[in-house]
């Protein structure tokens, strides 16, 4: 438990559903925040740490030693409160479901020092949290079978490895990933990557990546229209089971 949360609601007289009214937010998403790793969403932050009279710093003192870009760290805040998330990638497998080296594999070629890698990459896995969290985020994934063929500098041992990772995290209880096959040809998913957030009282976020910066959206509009592209390619993914299998015999076929 994170204790300098749970003494300062003690010191200031506010349960969780107390300070959940005052800030806004579900009463369960203000009881995760004496849980360690769960961090208010920047935009409620300062105030929570105003109502419980105390810095932020020494209530969640991993604010301060953040690695995620700052351009990425509402996201990051988004996918730590998560009840679920669906997420579509084109190109790369899932963040959350990378190996360390694959990871660094995304950043060659990137005009980044060597330190620079090391936070990214760092920062990314240390992501990977939300997986096995208590109370379960749902994560649904579903990717090109083009990211299971395609390598980096020919290093099929590593590509080996992040196949097999991904099956195993496949098999993890709240975990589900997908694979549109390559006989499926042209397909909604080909627009690009995506990722819809569902969070606690019904709230939806949009991460929309680009190869010039990210965006996170929450218009109406936008949503529907993704939902409706999320259907459509889930409706040509194979199920949970095939998918699985078809895992398997990638990372079977880079050994």
């Amino acid at each position: 438990m994170n204790h300098a949360v749970i003494e300062a609601m003690a010191t200031a007289g506010l349960t969780a559903e107390a300070l959940a009214a005052q800030v806004e937010v579900d009463p369960k998403t203000a009881g995760r925040w004496a849980n360690p790793g769960h961090i208010p969403q920047s935009r409620h932050r300062a105030k929570v740490a105003a109502l419980l009279g105390r810095e932020v710093s020494e209530l969640w003192p991993e604010v301060g030693r953040r690695r995620e870009p700052a351009w990425f760290r509402r996201w990051a805040d988004v996918e730590r409160e998560a009840l679920s998330l669906r997420w579509f990638e084109l190109a790369w497998v899932p963040g959350l479901l990378q190996t360390e080296a694959y990871a660094r594999a995304t950043l060659a070629g990137e005009a980044l020092s060597s330190g620079e890698v090391d936070r990214l990459v760092a920062a990314r896995l240390a992501r990977q949290a939300v997986l096995r969290r208590d109370p379960p985020m749902l994560l649904v994934a579903v990717i090109d079978e083009m990211v299971l063929r395609r390598t980096a500098g020919g290093d099929r041992s590593m590509m080996r490895d992040q196949c097999e990772h991904l099956a195993d995290c496949a098999t993890l209880p709240f975990v589900q990933v997908h694979v549109v096959p390559a006989e499926v040809g042209m397909y909604a998913g080909l627009g690009g990557p995506f990722i819809l957030a569902e969070l606690d009282g019904g709230a939806r976020l949009l991460h929309v990546d680009g190869q010039a910066h990210a965006q996170i959206l929450e218009q109406a509009a936008d949503l529907v229209t993704l939902d409706r592209r999320w259907a459509r390619i889930c409706g040509d993914a194979l199920p949970r089971a095939q998918s699985l299998e078809l895992i398997r015999k990638a990372a079977a076929a880079w050994t």
